[in-house]
């Protein structure tokens, strides 16, 4: 797998001829291998905003909890969501994680569904509520079970396991 990676120039250093634009290109073989300074955004909980096709092809930005297991970007929802049918008809989504203390750091990743998994999969359905647990206990802090379904109705949750195509940097902390 090969991952391209674009880096833009940025003003940490002061004014530069060509700043704002890309600097250089580069490819990585995995996440793994991303400079540790953008690696930093994927591993703290840095809240993420999605970019999905909406109904009428606009894109349709929602901010999300963000979580990866190694080369793959998860992204989990509620069945009973708009985004969930968006997905399946154009299944591709950008996310953006900016450095909350740096708006001048960030990083975004262009990323197609690979696959989804229901909650109710008899076999790996209990991978998506372990995710939703998960990413529960990073970004709140608290223990599981996770805390926020929706009360109203027995609320099913879907796992996209997103492929990544490019990356693009921006800035240091």
């Amino acid at each position: 797998m090969t991952i391209r990676v674009a880096r833009f120039l940025d003003v940490a250093d002061g004014l530069q001829p060509g700043q704002f634009t890309i600097g250089d290109r580069e490819s990585v073989s995995s996440l793994a291998d991303l400079d540790p300074v953008y690696r930093q955004l994927l591993d703290d909980p840095v809240t993420a905003v999605v970019s999905v096709e909406g109904g009428d092809g606009r894109s349709n930005l929602t901010p999300v909890w963000f979580d990866y297991e190694g080369d793959l970007v998860l992204l989990n929802l509620a069945t009973h969501r708009k985004k969930v049918d968006w997905l399946r008809k154009n299944p591709t989504a950008t996310f953006l994680l900016m450095n909350p203390a740096n708006a001048y750091h960030w990083l975004s990743l262009k990323c197609t569904v690979a696959r989804e998994v229901s909650e109710d999969d008899p076999d790996e359905g209990h991978r998506v509520t372990a995710q939703l647990d998960r990413i529960w206990t990073k970004y709140t802090g608290n223990e599981p079970p996770y805390g926020l379904r929706d009360p109203s109705l027995d609320e099913r949750r879907v796992l996209f396991e997103m492929s990544v195509d490019r990356i693009a940097t921006f800035g240091r902390p």
